[in-house]
């Protein structure tokens, strides 16, 4: 089965093993994509909203601005 990434519009080539899923789908661009497959039918599909994540601290820092 082929899916059309809806961001950049790939062709995401997918095995048997997906005939009964739903769950995300990565694309070539990084977009996120997710599917519902029933009996090999694409029944649903929307863009994935985008996991964030916290800001990083510098370690050692304690989250402090260091100036020079």
């Amino acid at each position: 089965m082929k899916i059309n990434c809806l961001s950049c519009g790939f062709k995401v080539d997918l095995d048997d093993m997906y005939d009964d899923f739903e769950g995300p789908i990565k694309c070539l661009c990084g977009a996120l994509l997710e599917v519902r497959i029933e009996e090999g039918m694409l029944k649903g599909i929307r863009m994935a909203e985008p996991l964030s994540r916290p800001a990083a601290q510098a370690k050692g820092t304690g989250g402090a601005t260091i100036r020079y």
